[in-house]
């Protein structure tokens, strides 16, 4: 295996450069095996457990809208809207983005992998071959099915929608020819309903809760946080070091 190197002169097995959703999976599976070893560079701070700006649900709004957790990117300025740009939040924490969004867990509509698949060399990118994927890394409160699985680190919670204006709402939509749908994520998304939550006890449950957190104590999975990556080192067309600095 190919060692790589961080700025420290560390040798390194992996080096994970973001600790977002897809960094978070990726050390929680790569440090599976105690041989190898995994670095995490993460631009942004520790999703502390006391920070109620990003555990709280309610106080969502902290890091959508400050720049604390957020890259806080821009659109370039939009011809068709005088001129304006178009706020795009990312996030800019252990977790990234799942740590600051609204905690509605939709997977996407079926036939955007269905049109994935199309193009030449992602025919294993439809939804038949997603699906058991998806339902791998979830674990839905409401129960498993065809479509959720119930036993994965990526908690969801079904609301149970019994306000009364939940009911009078679906009611008006469906009296004007829309259809109320039981699961966006089941067999047809078209249509109003409830969404599953990324939430667990009243809490966020993000990227680093379900992947990160729970192996954070394996000796050969390292985080640096606040560490902003610069540079890939290549030698000819292999990476072989990443360059950082700590902000």
């Amino acid at each position: 295996m190919e060692h790589l190197v961080s700025t420290t002169g560390t040798t390194w097995d992996y080096i994970i450069v973001g600790g977002g959703s897809a960094g978070c999976v990726l050390a929680n599976r790569l440090s599976e095996d105690p041989s190898t070893t995994v670095l995490v560079l993460e631009a942004g701070p520790m999703d502390r457990r006391w920070d109620f700006r990003l555990h709280m649900p309610a106080a969502l709004t902290y890091p959508l809208t400050g720049r604390t957790y957020n890259w806080g990117y821009e659109s370039e300025p939009e011809p068709g809207m005088g001129g304006r740009r178009i706020y795009q939040p990312r996030g800019k924490v252990m977790g990234g983005s799942s740590s600051i969004n609204g905690m509605i867990w939709i997977r996407g509509n079926p036939l955007d992998y269905q049109r994935w698949a199309r193009e030449p060399g992602l025919e294993d990118w439809d939804y038949a071959h997603c699906l058991p994927y998806f339902r791998r890394l979830e674990n839905r409160l409401a129960g498993g099915d065809a479509y959720h699985g119930d036993s994965g680190p990526q908690v969801l919670t079904t609301p149970d929608c019994d306000n009364p204006l939940f009911d009078a709402f679906f009611g008006a939509v469906q009296e004007a020819g829309y259809p109320r749908v039981d699961d966006v994520n089941g067999y047809q998304q078209e249509g109003f309903s409830g969404f599953d939550r990324t939430t667990f006890n009243s809490r966020r449950w993000s990227a680093a809760r379900a992947y990160y957190h729970p192996v954070k104590d394996r000796p050969n999975l390292t985080v640096v946080c606040r560490a902003e990556a610069t540079r890939i080192v290549f030698e000819g067309k292999r990476a072989v070091g990443v360059e950082y600095s700590l902000v």
